[in-house]
């Protein structure tokens, strides 16, 4: 891990033990957590917000109002409101990304639950989600959630990542076993 990294995840990780310490003092894990859920997607769809974090052109004074702007907007509790403000004031909305994916790991652990990354071909149906769900969580032992994305160059089938093990059914990946193989022939 670069300097730059180690340095930024620590930065991540003190304020997700400061902000998942206080919400379970709070008995607010549940509100956290839709909290951490909704920034995730934010993060993820907004290049404002990931512009507002990251860019040295904002002064900390519009950092903090701007991010406690997008808080009230996105009705978010008191208390990650408050946490994103101080990050702002601290200019550290730039570990945003990590501090939420270290708190929902931290929520996940303290329900004994474990997440799943699948990448689909095609978006899931409810019922397909809830079968994978059940079959990873009798792999597993522990509830699984999923965080779901879809990729259409896998043609078809799943590529699953559960802790450290990753499952390919794609269709991709048979393909490219099957040139590999038939490389090996000819």
């Amino acid at each position: 891990m670069s300097e730059p990294a180690s340095i930024s995840s620590g930065i991540a990780a003190r304020y997700a033990a400061a902000v998942f310490e206080l919400a379970k003092d709070e008995g607010a894990l549940p509100a956290l957590e839709k909290d951490m859920d909704a920034l995730g997607a934010a993060w993820a769809e907004s290049a404002d917000l990931r512009d507002l974090a990251t860019s040295p052109v904002y002064a900390r004074e519009d950092q903090q109002k701007a991010i406690a702007a997008v808080a009230a907007k996105m009705g978010l509790s008191p208390l990650t409101s408050n946490t994103l403000s101080l990050m702002g004031s601290k200019r550290r909305l730039f570990v945003l990304p990590q501090m939420v994916a270290d708190v929902q790991n931290r929520i996940a652990t303290e329900k004994g639950e474990i997440t799943a990354e699948v990448t689909a071909a095609a978006p899931l149906s409810p019922e397909q989600a809830a079968r994978l769900a059940a079959t990873l969580k009798a792999r597993a032992g522990k509830d699984v959630k999923l965080k779901t994305t879809v990729d259409e160059s896998l043609i078809g089938g799943l590529v699953v990542k559960l802790g450290s093990s990753m499952i390919d059914t794609s269709v991709k990946a048979r393909l490219a076993a099957l040139q590999n193989a038939m490389k090996e022939v000819g």
